[in-house]
């Protein structure tokens, strides 16, 4: 046999090389645990639970800003309607305001909120200054005295303004409740969260003998509302010839889709959304407990598999996992000493009013949390006057405490607002 050339070995090797470098390039990509080294840098606390998911933003490898655009639009822009954002692009579109632009342009949402720079990232994905507002505002301290000497820095931190969301927050919205009481006479009646429901007929379980045997799921489900509503075992798990002992969230979804939608808009399922694993607890990038790290966040991680209690739901599974300084004084603050309770799910899953009538519990825990004077209009508002609820949702001790005791900070939006009604009374009611 003939010895091989130099110049066969050197392209053998060469070509060793290069599979073996494509080989250890391409691994990364099939594996999402190891997928985190092409990332340009750490995402926000918004994002990071699909920063795995690069498709999500970057939809096209051409197109730049443009295609980010519609990508934050994809997610955000069904919300940025329903607050009538007080920023829409169109305010930056509009020809008066183009020396605007080339000082700030608000027209694209990375101008603000650059991604994978988590070191210069602020409260709600900001990446800008905190005195940003200058750049288009710097005349309002001549235009109303009342403004005079405050810092550009304050205009979003004192509960005075944000820059999309501002209903909780309009003039004539703070006129109209100036004289609320800290606490309203007529509060809106709560609803207790269902236990096990009582049936007077129990209904038989459709499951295969082997499973029917253990008794407890049985009996769970036999009190659940499951039940109450005639969904037997074969509508999760499917017949008998085909048995799915852990059905998929699609199960879920399928009677539930409303929910399903609002859950994985939300932290807790954003990561399904975008085809990756559920979120496991250990991914948290606030107080959680240990010993929950390894708990995968499902539909039923919060609904036992065949009970559904729902004052489970909105207590206990929170309790379960967040180990922060307002949910450990949960416990003994006064929305919990109450005779029918304000829970968990009470602030940060509030009913809404469906479409089609009635009403459905907001899935996304996440939505009225940005920012927290969304909780406003939704929730706090039920038992609470508006100056007490701005400067309680200001005070980041009191939050800390779960609202026990009263707020050390005052908010003067509300005394700014009736000055100027006093001076020039002719505002629009719009937003009552």
């Amino acid at each position: 046999m003939k010895a091989l050339s130099a110049k066969t070995v050197l392209w053998s090797l060469w070509a060793t090389a290069v599979i073996g470098l494509s080989v250890w390039l391409s691994w990364p990509l099939i594996f999402e645990e190891q997928q985190d080294i092409f990332l340009a840098g750490a995402a926000t606390h918004g994002h990071h639970q699909i920063e795995l998911a690069c498709n999500a933003c970057h939809t096209s490898p051409f197109g730049g800003k443009e295609v980010l655009q519609s990508a934050c639009i994809a997610c955000h822009g069904a919300e940025l309607k329903a607050v009538s954002d007080s920023h829409p692009t169109k305010k930056f579109t509009d020809p008066r305001n183009a020396d605007r632009i080339e000082r700030l342009d608000a027209r694209y949402c990375i101008a603000c909120h650059a991604e994978h720079q988590l070191e210069r990232t602020r409260p709600m994905g900001v990446t800008l200054p905190e005195d940003f507002c200058f750049e288009c505002h710097e005349d309002v301290g001549r235009e109303r005295p009342s403004h005079a000497g405050i810092g550009f820095e304050t205009c979003a931190s004192a509960g005075c303004h944000n820059f999309h969301d501002n209903l909780a927050l309009y003039e004539d919205f703070l006129l109209k409740h100036s004289s609320d009481p800290w606490l309203l006479e007529t509060q809106r009646i709560l609803e207790r969260p269902s236990q096990r429901e009582d049936l007077a007929e129990r209904v038989e379980p459709d499951a295969p003998d082997s499973v029917v045997a253990d008794e407890a799921p049985t009996a769970d489900w036999q009190h659940s509302a499951h039940a109450a509503a005639g969904v037997n075992c074969s509508d999760c798990h499917g017949s008998e010839q085909q048995w799915q002992p852990k059905p998929l969230q699609s199960v879920c979804a399928g009677c539930h889709e409303r929910q399903f939608e609002g859950f994985t808009a939300g932290k807790h399922g954003m990561r399904l959304a975008q085809g990756l694993s559920p979120m496991v607890v250990d991914q948290a990038r606030i107080a959680m407990k240990p010993e929950a790290g390894h708990r995968e966040l499902t539909c039923n991680s919060c609904h036992s598999a065949h009970a559904y209690d729902r004052q489970v739901a909105a207590v206990d599974s929170c309790q379960s996992c967040h180990d922060s300084e307002h949910s450990r004084n949960y416990a003994q603050s006064a929305h919990a000493g109450l005779e029918t309770p304000v829970t968990c799910a009470t602030c940060h899953m509030p009913r809404q009013e469906s479409p089609d009538g009635g009403f459905h519990v907001q899935h996304n825990q996440s939505d009225n949390l940005r920012p927290n004077e969304k909780m406003i209009r939704s929730v706090c508002l039920d038992c609470h006057g508006l100056g007490f609820a701005i400067d309680a949702l200001a005070d980041q001790a009191l939050i800390d405490r779960n609202f026990t005791g009263r707020p050390a900070l005052h908010v003067e939006s509300i005394d700014m607002a009736v000055d100027r009604a006093k001076a020039a009374p002719t505002l629009d009611n719009s937003y009552q």
